[in-house]
């Protein structure tokens, strides 16, 4: 049953691709490989799932194009016929949004609506797509839950990631399309990306300069493991989503639907102080960092932590990792790829 995995040459969708190729599941990749990093980085992931399907001889193949080019992704599930769709290709990044707002939009909406109408129009069976922790925005309230409201994002990104959830039941309600959300708390581990703090802090440490530290340090973050990430995202594309019988329409809760739609936390469930997770980073390196202390950015939050009571009880597994591995396990690749 063919895949169509887009992002695959992102992060969480080059890890994805490879689990799936290692177990024996077709993978159609759709990227376009933008600069918004390092292409590099992009093209070595791709030249690993390629290295991978000649070893296990399942089908892999990529299509370079934006989401927004609806005539490219037409004709990828015309000729492909993929029966599953994890969307993961979207224009990253809290604070480049405030920068780019246009690239949200073109890619994170106009791009997700062509996925959903092909979706609708090949008959997909189940559409798994990325959301996002920054949905809860402003919220204050502890462990985040999927009962919790969403309605006071502070960056367009996380407007960007609402909104999808929001097109995605729709065509659910509207079309009986199965589709699930990922609301993804900060992902770390090998082959991450750079613009992320785990990749910043060990490129900053090893050539002697100082990292920067937001809100002095008084943050706190759920990190989840690639790992655990992946093990989430097998098992939900497994059971695709399901109506509620118990939906109540005069006391409607957001975390259940009369639609095949549910959205679900992948965390760690443990939230960790930055500073905690910046030491796990000097002991993995065996260096001291030299620590930059500046404000909190516009459209950060100071805190985030998952209740993935949900995740657990859908699929009986929740993420476990501890930060001290991960962060380790990222180190050892850091190394070995750039050769430090």
């Amino acid at each position: 049953m063919k895949v169509l995995v887009t992002g695959a040459a992102g992060f969480i969708g080059y890890h994805l691709s490879q689990r799936l190729l290692d177990r024996g599941t077709p993978v159609l990749g759709y990227d376009n490989i933008n600069p918004y990093y390092d292409p590099t980085l992009k093209r070595a992931r791709i030249a690993e799932l390629e290295s991978t399907a000649a070893q296990t001889g399942t089908p892999f193949h990529l299509i370079e194009a934006d989401l927004e080019d609806n005539v490219a992704l037409e004709e990828a599930f015309e000729l492909h016929r993929p029966r599953k769709v994890v969307n993961l290709a979207a224009q990253a990044g809290v604070r480049y949004s405030i920068e780019n707002p246009a690239a949200y939009i073109q890619s994170n909406l106009v791009g997700f609506g062509h996925i959903l109408e092909g979706c609708r129009r090949h008959s997909v069976e189940h559409l798994v797509y990325a959301s996002s922790s920054s949905v809860y925005g402003g919220n204050t309230r502890m462990p985040f839950s999927e009962h919790h409201s969403v309605d006071h994002p502070v960056s367009l990104y996380a407007a960007s990631k609402k909104a999808n959830e929001l097109m995605a039941h729709t065509y659910s309600h509207l079309y009986g399309l199965p589709a699930t959300g990922l609301r993804f708390f900060t992902v770390y581990g090998p082959w991450g990306r750079p613009d992320m703090a785990l990749f910043l802090f060990t490129r900053a440490i090893l050539a002697g300069e100082p990292i920067q530290v937001f809100n002095n340090g008084k943050m706190i973050r759920d990190f989840t493991y690639i790992d655990d990430i992946i093990e989430s995202l097998i098992r939900l594309l497994d059971k695709p989503a399901t109506q509620d019988p118990s939906f109540d329409a005069a006391n409607p809760d957001p975390a259940c639907s009369w639609a095949p739609h549910r959205v679900f936390n992948i965390g760690n469930s443990n939230p960790t102080p930055l500073m905690d997770y910046i030491h796990a980073v000097e002991l993995a390196l065996g260096i001291t960092a030299k620590k930059q202390l500046l404000p909190m950015q516009l459209g950060d939050v100071a805190a985030t932590a998952a209740d993935t009571a949900a995740l657990e009880s859908w699929v009986g597994f929740k993420p476990n990792t501890s930060v001290e591995d991960g962060v380790a396990r990222f180190v050892a690749w850091y190394r070995t790829f750039y050769k430090f």
